[in-house]
């Protein structure tokens, strides 16, 4: 007979409730509820652990946290490069300057398969900016953009493969435009602005910074004579009208009428230091917007801000010479080489239709003593009287011209400069015209 089946795990009802509890079930019943305690303990104390980070970050202390992957912005199918081609841009002389010719080419380099643009567009733009505006935080009051130029490179929508596309440009810069300047009160400042937009509404946007400078020419050095009453004192200073950010320049100094005689006494003056420096100074104009016209009494009003700073300075306390028995009343003279401080970061001489305005001053201060001498002995006694004899030169700073001629002198001649081409042939020739001997002519196909 086969025997039954019982299920698994599972035990006969009676005999469950004939069972008695053995020892060792004891020790498993033990072991289980030891786990289980186990357990519940490590729950808490993950509770306790959690409530203590809470309170970590509550008391302001910082908590570890999971950094996330960084997001990868979208490819561009293009991106747009500018490769300039001229000469730096430099004004050959002042405002009447024929101006500076630049030219370069757009650079549209397709990563993607193809492209399709509506527009690409280019502006050149100034931008006088000012650095104390009237309204802190005001962009209107801060920029003032001027577009002077504008290049619609395509006017349809065009579709362009992989690779590099170029597109040449050039522009004249009217010399009247101030140089790119940067100063503690406004800058003045020029760039090219690209913008391509796609068929898919993406814009590419690209600036390229262009740097315009200014180059005086050379002058005959400037004399200049300065008289300082109640005394005879005349000073003779010349120096070099235009000076340059790097290399120095000789100053000549000459002093006339140190001495006036008397009867039994003289007079005389005697340098005790000779101290020269160089001041830059600034003014520009702030104006305002029309949010902030209040603030400076209506429109077309501004703010005026001016600031003075030293860019080179030297004393000099020996090394002249005097000759006290010159012809006029005596004599000092002396030169010495005056230069801008390295380091000093000269702005070069500007004045800006936009409020900005740029000079430098050359003052020299001379500290003189006056001196008793008698006629008999020759002796010379000190009375104690100084004075201090200041006299100040305008000096244009700017750039080196170097080898660089303006645009206009180095382009090549018109069509009507042009002498007739090709040379005309002689016509007053008469007469037969010199004929080879046969022997030395050679006939066709060998033959003779």
């Amino acid at each position: 007979m086969p025997s039954r089946l019982l299920p698994f795990g599972r035990s006969h009802p009676s005999q469950r409730r004939d069972t008695k509890l053995r020892p060792s079930h004891l020790e498993d019943l033990t072991d289980l509820e030891t786990g289980d305690n186990r357990r519940h303990s490590a729950t808490m104390d993950f509770l306790h652990f959690g409530s203590k980070e809470k309170r970590q970050s509550s008391s302001g202390q910082t908590t570890p946290k999971n950094k996330g992957s960084p997001r990868i912005p979208p490819a561009n199918p293009a991106k747009i490069e500018i490769q300039m081609e001229s000469p730096p841009c430099v004004f050959y002389g002042g405002p009447n300057s024929s101006g500076a010719l630049f030219s370069g080419q757009l650079k549209l380099i397709v990563t993607d398969i193809e492209v399709r643009l509506t527009s690409i567009s280019m502006d050149l733009k100034a931008n006088a900016s000012a650095k104390k505006p009237v309204g802190k935080d005001c962009p209107d009051c801060i920029n003032r953009i001027t577009t002077l130029k504008t290049w619609n490179f395509i006017t349809e929508p065009t579709t362009y493969d992989h690779g590099t596309h170029r597109f040449p440009f050039s522009y004249l810069l009217p010399g009247h435009l101030p140089a790119t300047t940067h100063c503690s009160l406004a800058n003045i400042d020029y760039c090219l602005e690209v913008k391509a937009v796609t068929a898919l509404a993406d814009v590419l946007n690209h600036q390229h910074p262009l740097r315009v400078q200014r180059a005086l020419q050379p002058l005959p050095e400037k004399q200049s004579v300065r008289i300082f009453p109640p005394t005879n004192l005349t000073v003779n200073v010349i120096h070099a009208p235009i000076i340059h950010p790097i290399g120095s320049f000789l100053v000549q100094f000459r002093m006339n009428g140190v001495v006036e005689k008397q009867q039994t006494t003289s007079i005389r003056w005697r340098i005790k230091k000779l101290d020269w420096r160089i001041d830059e100074h600034s003014k520009n104009v702030s104006p305002a917007c029309p949010k902030h016209w209040n603030k400076v009494g209506g429109e077309g009003k501004g703010q005026q801000h001016e600031e003075m700073r030293n860019i080179g300075s030297d004393a000099i306390k020996k090394g002249w010479k005097t000759d006290f028995d010159a012809v006029g009343g005596g004599q000092i003279e002396l030169e010495f080489p005056a230069s801008i401080r390295p380091g000093a970061n000269p702005v070069c001489d500007v004045e800006s239709p936009t409020g900005l305005a740029v000079w430098h001053l050359l003052i020299i201060e001379i500290i003189v003593a006056e001196e008793h001498v008698k006629h008999s002995n020759k002796h010379a006694v000190p009375t104690g009287a100084a004075r201090v004899l200041r006299c100040q030169f305008k000096v244009v700073v700017t750039e080196r011209g170097g080898l660089g001629i303006s645009w206009d002198q180095e382009m090549p001649p018109m069509y009507e400069d042009v002498p007739e081409s090709p040379p005309g042939y002689l016509t007053d020739y008469t007469g037969d015209l010199p004929m080879p001997p046969d022997e030395d002519l050679e006939t066709m196909g060998g033959q003779g």
